[in-house]
């Protein structure tokens, strides 16, 4: 499914999180041991889908990391994996990466409980994990869903796209990242094809 996965690390402190332990755990794990840092301390899962979490349970078996995910999504990654999610996400929590905080955006629509992740540095423009809610050329993927289309979409406009400005860069759960002010002018045409 050629799937992103995020390290966030820490600079001051080297604590380190994973975002999204999608596939191939000893490739992400012998990675992670490449890595300069102290370990792992979590991963965060951005949504409940099979392809973002096919490694989770090994990667926590082998590094202790506690879980995070979407409250609405925590079950089925659960059920799915076998792993308890320890912390349980809402729109506006936060998540801390040693000195780092990280805000909690929902982006309801492609699953119940998607969230994306946002840094903003104190200097240089926001950075947005998006997971599968938001790509380059659109929304993520609602599956026919009207409903959920506009759930998702009117999310991503009023939390995201009204919020941040565009030189926000924004890191999706596949493919290449982008930012908001290239995607911005084609919020009309999103709407408009409905996916």
């Amino acid at each position: 499914m050629a799937n992103n996965c995020y390290l966030l690390e820490c600079t001051a402190s080297g604590e380190r999180l994973l975002v999204d332990a999608a596939d191939e755990a000893e490739g992400l794990l012998a990675w992670l041991k490449a890595q300069p840092g102290t370990g792992l301390a979590s991963v965060l899962t951005t949504h409940q889908h099979w392809d973002h979490h096919r490694a989770l349970a090994a990667v926590v078996e082998a590094t202790g990391a506690s879980t995070y995910a979407g409250a609405a999504d925590a079950d089925a990654i659960t059920e799915a994996t076998g792993v308890p999610i320890a912390t349980t996400l809402e729109h506006g929590d936060t998540v801390t990466v040693g000195e780092v905080v990280l805000e909690v955006i929902a982006l309801r629509g492609h699953t119940p409980g998607s969230i994306a992740l946002l840094h903003t540095p104190q200097s240089g423009p926001p950075q947005l994990w998006t997971g599968d809610s938001l790509f380059p050329g659109g929304v993520g993927n609602t599956f026919g869903d009207a409903e959920a289309f506009t759930q998702l979409y009117d999310d991503v406009v009023a939390r995201v796209f009204d919020r941040l400005p565009d030189e926000t860069g924004f890191f999706p759960g596949h493919g290449d990242p982008s930012t908001l002010g290239a995607e911005r002018p084609h919020l009309a045409e999103w709407r408009d094809r409905g996916w």
